[in-house]
């Protein structure tokens, strides 16, 4: 594991596999990490294959520094384009999971020179205005601004306690919005018994995003952890069928 320092003072912990292009970029879920199963079993892949491999946490997330609750969407947009400017050489493949694959599409807004394809498993954009404001309840509201922060459960990990920043924050960052261009090989992966993400949201995606190669692919059964053998093996080949397309 290395560390990268960012301009905002950050301090971001990543790994980096060495080996032909283009670089395959694994961005993480909210509250995830780069030890997470479907990073690590991707960088094996790469490594046998012999491709360039970079996960990363971001800060506040695994072995980063910050914490979680004072983070928020453009912080983790930094320390991505922090990994991809002074990290990664050359073109990219990103791979982004859940809140990842927001990440994924807001790098293909900064940086799209540098994208050769895109991955993304469960893709949640604009998940804090369309997920978390737009279920709130009066009282929830009226708790974030009263207190700065509420606390949602979750299925997977102890309570994420969501905070106004992240909220309003979030709103300079909406990609569903405003022309939404990948002009590059993209492969949206999907479950069908996801209860994090919809299969709505991942229609509305494919409908809103403008390209010449863009497919979403359902998976009937699939939860949001899509970590399952079939659902791993269904990554690789997204992914394999992306680097042959994008090179």
């Amino acid at each position: 594991m290395q560390f990268l320092d960012t301009a905002q003072g950050r301090r971001i912990a990543y790994h980096k596999t060495t080996g032909k292009g283009p670089t395959i970029l694994f961005c993480s879920g909210l509250k995830s990490d780069m030890e997470g199963t479907k990073a690590v079993h991707l960088e094996a892949w790469a490594r046998a294959r012999g491709q360039a491999f970079v996960r990363f946490d971001y800060s506040g997330h695994g072995q980063s520094s910050g914490r979680f609750e004072e983070g928020a969407i453009g912080d983790w947009h930094e320390d991505t384009l922090a990994i991809v400017d002074q990290i990664i050489d050359g073109p990219i493949v990103v791979v982004g999971s859940s809140m990842g694959g927001w990440q994924a599409l807001l790098l293909a807004r900064a940086r799209a020179s540098r994208l050769a394809g895109m991955v993304t498993i469960a893709a949640a954009p604009d998940f804090t205005e369309d997920g978390y404001w737009a279920s709130f309840t009066e009282t929830q509201k009226a708790d974030l601004q009263a207190q700065g922060h509420v606390r949602m459960p979750s299925d997977y990990d102890e309570d994420y306690i969501i905070s106004k920043r992240l909220i309003e924050e979030g709103r300079s960052h909406l990609v569903l919005r405003a022309p939404l261009l990948l002009p590059f090989p993209v492969r949206f992966l999907q479950g069908t018994e996801d209860t994090a993400v919809s299969t709505d949201t991942a229609t509305r995606l494919l409908g809103h995003a403008e390209g010449p190669d863009i497919r979403l692919t359902l998976v009937k059964g699939a939860d949001h952890r899509f970590s399952d053998t079939e659902c791993l093996n269904l990554i690789e080949k997204s992914v394999e069928k992306t680097l042959a397309r994008a090179t």
